[in-house]
C-alpha cells in the first residue's frame, strides 16, 4: 500500500508548519545558515520558515529529458574507455546520516524541551490527522513512553539545522504512526548492528582481568574513532530500537557499570576530549557509602558529571543484588523504586534507564522494571553476547563485553532508511558493500552509484565482464537462452547502454513472459512495469513508457513492490520460486539509492522479498538465480562458488560517472532471433 499523505500541497503545509513550530517552541536550535539564540532577531523564525518553504519540494521541471546520456562535458557517451574509472569508490557513511551532535549545554535536561518535543509531536500529529486524507492512518500511539521516543528520534534532527527537519519530520511522524507501544523492538531495527559496549573499573593497575587501564581505555576510544565510528547516545539507539529511524553508519554505544572513582577521574575527561557520550549506570548504595569495596563515584561528581550532555544517568538497583530473579515482589520494587528516587533527587534528572545487575533478569523482572517507571533496561551474558537489534526487547537490551570491541565494531551498521514520502532517486552516493542476516539468511548488498545493464557478445564471469567497463559493482542480470553455450540471446527485449542497440523479445517468449517486472532505466530514474509484450516489445514503446529510457530487461518477479513484499500468488507459475536457492536481485531502497545483490545460503521468493522489505528496499526485482547467481565488487567475485557465465549483468557505476565506458574487445552483441 502506497504510504498515506502523498499529496505535495498538504506535505508543504504540514512540514511548514512542523518546522515554524519547532522555531518558536525549542530554544537553542540552529537554522540552517543562522546561529543566533531565538529572541536576537525578532524577524529570524520568519525568515528561516520563508528560507525553508523554498526548500520543499517544487513541480518538476518540463524540459524534456534527453535520450542520451552526456558526460561530464555535455556530449554523447563514448562507447569505449581508457581504462581510467572515475568517481570516488571509497565506502563512506551515507551523507544524509549526520553524526550525532549533542544539544547544547543542558538543554537536553530541561523540563520545557521535553514539554516543548511533546507538544510539537502533538501538534504535528494533529496536522497530519486533520488533513482530508487523515483516514487513510491511524495515529493512536502517540503517548508516553512511546510518544517520548519520537522526541527522542527528533534529537538529532534538531540538531543538524531545519532543512534536515523539513525533508524528514513527516518520515518520522510516519516511524512512529506504526510503533508498538508495547516494549518490543521494531521488526526493521533487527536488521542494524549496533554493538553496546560494557565496561566496568577503569584504573592504573587491573585488579581483576575485566578491568581497563586509562591508556587502554583512550587506545579503545582511539580505535573508534579511526575506524569512523559514531558513539550514540542510549536516547538514540531507544529511539532507533523503536521506531526503526536509521542510526549513523557505523555507531557504537559505550556503557560503564557500578560507578567507580576512576568513572569520573579517567572516563569523564576522554568523554569531552573525543566528546563520545556513554552511559553510567549507578547503584545507590555504593555512593551512599552503604556498601564498601572498591573505589567509588560521588554525588558531587555525578553532579558535574550529569551536567555534560555526553553523560546518561542508569540506575543500576539500591544494593546491586547479583540477581534480581530470587527477590520478593516488595524487594524488587524497592531495589527499582528506590534507586530511581535517590538518583533522580540528587540528580535533578528523570531516570529512564535501567541495568540488570550481573545481566540476571526474567519476565517477572522486566515487568516489574517497566513498572516502575523505566522505558528500557541494559543486560549482559557472559554466553550470549550479541548486538542491540538482537535482543529479546527494549527491557533486555544486550552488550558485549570491552574484550570484544575491536571484532565487533567491524560489523557495526545503523541499519536501512525509513520509507520516504517522496519517491526520488539518489545516483550519486558511493558505492559501498554491506553483509547483513535476517532469520539466518545472509544477503550481501552493494548499494549506491548510478545503475546501467551490460549485454555482452557473449557470457561471462560478471567480475570479468565488469573489469573491461568502468562499473564497479554487478550482479547477473536478466534470463538467457541456454540453447547455445554462448548464447548471448535475452528472453524478452534488451536494451543496454554499452551498444545502445535495441533487440526484441522472441515470439515464442514474450507471451510467456507478459506481467513480469520489466526493467526501464534512464539517467536520472529507475521504473518497474508489468511487462506488456504489445507495447514493450518495440523500442518506440519503451520511449513511450519511458522516456530517455537507455536500458531495458525483463526481470523474474517482483520480491518487493511499491514498499510491499510480495505473496505466494503473486509469483504465478515461475519455476522454483518457493525453493531454496541462491538468488540475485535488484532494486531501490528508501533512499532511491540503487542495490543489487545476492542470498549466500539458500532462500525462497517469498523469504527474501520479507527479507528485503526489512533491509529497506521499495522496490526489488528477482535476476537469473540457481546457478547464474554472481556478484562482483571491485573486480573480485562476491560469491564463494564458481557461478555460471551470463551474458547480462545490472552494473553500478561510480557516482558522477554518467556514462558507461566499455573496452573496445567488448564486442557488439550478437542480435537475437
Amino acid at each position: 500500500m502506497p504510504y498515506p499523505y502523498s499529496d505535495p500541497i498538504i506535505l508543504r503545509f504540514i512540514t511548514l508548519g512542523v518546522a515554524t513550530l519547532s522555531i518558536m517552541l525549542l530554544p537553542g536550535i540552529d537554522g540552517a545558515a543562522a546561529t543566533s539564540k531565538r529572541g536576537d532577531d525578532p524577524h529570524s523564525s520568519f525568515k528561516l520558515v520563508m528560507s525553508i518553504a523554498e526548500s520543499l519540494p517544487q513541480s518538476k521541471s518540463t524540459d524534456p529529458v534527453k535520450n542520451t546520456p552526456l558526460d561530464n562535458d555535455g556530449k554523447v557517451c563514448a562507447t569505449s574507455w581508457n581504462h581510467s574509472v572515475s568517481g570516488d569508490n571509497n565506502p563512506t557513511a551515507d551523507p544524509r546520516v549526520s553524526p550525532h551532535l549533542p544539544l547544547p549545554g543542558s538543554a537536553t535536561r530541561s523540563e520545557s524541551r521535553d514539554f516543548s518535543l511533546n507538544w510539537l509531536t502533538g501538534l504535528a500529529t494533529f496536522s497530519q490527522m486533520s488533513s482530508t486524507l487523515a483516514n487513510q492512518t491511524k495515529l493512536s500511539h502517540l503517548t508516553c513512553p512511546v510518544g517520548y521516543s519520537l522526541c527522542l528520534a527528533f534529537q538529532p534532527l534538531l540538531q543538524n539545522g531545519l532543512t534536515t527537519i523539513v525533508d524528514d519530520v513527516t518520515t518520522l511522524l510516519l516511524s512512529q504512526a506504526f510503533a508498538d507501544s508495547t516494549s518490543n523492538l521494531n521488526p526493521r531495527a533487527t536488521a542494524a548492528r549496533v554493538p553496546v559496549i560494557m565496561y566496568h573499573d577503569i584504573l592504573p593497575q587491573k585488579e581483576v582481568f575485566f578491568d581497563v587501564t586509562p591508556d587502554e581505555l583512550e587506545r579503545h576510544f582511539q580505535l573508534i574513532q579511526d575506524q569512523g565510528l559514531t558513539p550514540i547516545t542510549l536516547d538514540q539507539l531507544i529511539a532507533h530500537l523503536k521506531t526503526a529511524i536509521p542510526l549513523p553508519e557505523k555507531p557504537v554505544l559505550l556503557t560503564f557499570d557500578d560507578g567507580y572513582s576512576g568513572h569520573y577521574q579517567y572516563v569523564f575527561p576522554l568523554l569531552k576530549k573525543y566528546q563520545f557520550p556513554a552511559v553510567f549506570s549507578i547503584f545507590t548504595d555504593k555512593v551512599d557509602g552503604k556498601i564498601i569495596g572498591r573505589s567509588t563515584v560521588t554525588w558531587n561528581q555525578l553532579k558535574d558529571m550529569v551536567a555534560s550532555p555526553f553523560v546518561t544517568i542508569a540506575s543500576h538497583s539500591v544494593s546491586h543484588f547479583s540477581n534480581l530473579t530470587q527477590l520478593s515482589d516488595q524487594r524488587l520494587r524497592v531495589e527499582l523504586t528506590e534507586s530511581k528516587r535517590l538518583l533522580e533527587g540528587n540528580l535533578g534528572i528523570p531516570i529512564r534507564y535501567f541495568t540488570y545487575p550481573e545481566g540476571h533478569y526474567d519476565q517477572r523482572v522486566a515487568n516489574a522494571v517497566r513498572a516502575a517507571g523505566y522505558y528500557a533496561a541494559l543486560t549482559m551474558s557472559d554466553t550470549d553476547e550479541k548486538f542491540a537489534g538482537q535482543s529479546e526487547s527494549l527491557l533486555a537490551i544486550a552488550r558485549f563485553g570491552q574484550s570484544r570491541l575491536e571484532e565487533v565494531i567491524k560489523d557495526a551498521w545503523g541499519g536501512p532508511p525509513l520509507p520516504k514520502w517522496f519517491s526520488s532517486f539518489d545516483f550519486n552516493s558511493p558505492v559501498q558493500k554491506n553483509t547483513i542476516t535476517f532469520e539466518q539468511i545472509p544477503l550481501i548488498l552493494l548499494t549506491g552509484g548510478r545503475p546501467v545493464t551490460i549485454h555482452g557478445d557473449t557470457r561471462y564471469q560478471v567480475a570479468d565482464l565488469l573489469n573491461i567497463t568502468n562499473a564497479v559493482a554487478g550482479v547477473d542480470g536478466g534470463f538467457f537462452s541456454l540453447e547455445f553455450l554462448d548464447s548471448n540471446v535475452m528472453i524478452g527485449p534488451v536494451l543496454s547502454q554499452n551498444h545502445g542497440t535495441f533487440f526484441p523479445g522472441g515470439n515464442k517468449d514474450v507471451e510467456r513472459i507478459a506481467g513480469r517486472p520489466l526493467v526501464l532505466i534512464n539517467p536520472d530514474a529507475v521504473t518497474f512495469v508489468p511487462f506488456k509484450p504489445q507495447r514493450h516489445n518495440t523500442l518506440e514503446g519503451l520511449r513511450e513508457s519511458f522516456p530517455g529510457v537507455t536500458d531495458a530487461f525483463v526481470a523474474a518477479a517482483w520480491l518487493v513492490k511499491q514498499g510491499q513484499s510480495q505473496d505466494r500468488k503473486s509469483f504465478g507459475n515461475l519455476f522454483d520460486f518457493d525453493a531454496a536457492r541462491h538468488r540475485a536481485f535488484w532494486g531501490i531502497n528508501q533512499l532511491g539509492q540503487p542495490v543489487v545483490g545476492v542470498s549466500t545460503e539458500p532462500v525462497d521468493s517469498i523469504t527474501l522479498g520479507e527479507i528485503l522489505l526489512k533491509a529497506g528496499l521499495r522496490d526489488a526485482v528477482m535476476l537469473d538465480s540457481g546457478a547464474s547467481t554472481s556478484l562482483a565488487f571491485q573486480g573480485e567475485s562476491m560469491v564463494g562458488y564458481t557461478p555460471r557465465p551470463v551474458p547480462h549483468v545490472v552494473a553500478l557505476l561510480p557516482p558522477q560517472t554518467p556514462c558507461l565506458r566499455v573496452d573496445p574487445k567488448l564486442t557488439m552483441p550478437r542480435k537475437g532471433e
